[in-house]
């Protein structure tokens, strides 16, 4: 929970992407396979463990499995309906691996 102006409370949700980034594999709300690092970059498993290596090819930072918003909430606070899909280069991936993929995420 984040504080705003005079001390009252703004919450901030995770925009729950539903789809890979990179793939454009589906990842809907109760995916067990969605992956996110702490800018809310989305992947799929298979790109966030095997293609990347546990390495955000945007940040360097590593990945997590997405929290599964309960259904209750899902009314309040639907997943994003925007769709990004933003391939990365394999230079790109190359770059961000080299530099912290032999590094430990509490090191990066």
């Amino acid at each position: 929970m984040a504080y705003g102006n005079h001390n009252k409370k703004i919450s901030i949700m995770l925009e729950i992407r539903t789809v890979c980034e990179h793939c454009g594999k589906s990842l809907p709300n109760n995916s067990k396979e969605a992956m996110i690092c702490s800018f809310e970059c989305t992947y799929c498993k298979t790109c966030a463990q095997e293609l990347f290596e546990n390495v955000c090819p945007s940040c360097g930072g590593n990945f997590q499995p997405r929290p599964i918003r309960p259904k209750e909430m899902l009314v309040k606070y639907p997943p994003s309906i925007k769709k990004i899909l933003s391939r990365k280069e394999q230079k790109q991936i190359n770059t961000m691996k080299l530099k912290y993929v032999k590094l430990k995420p509490e090191e990066r």
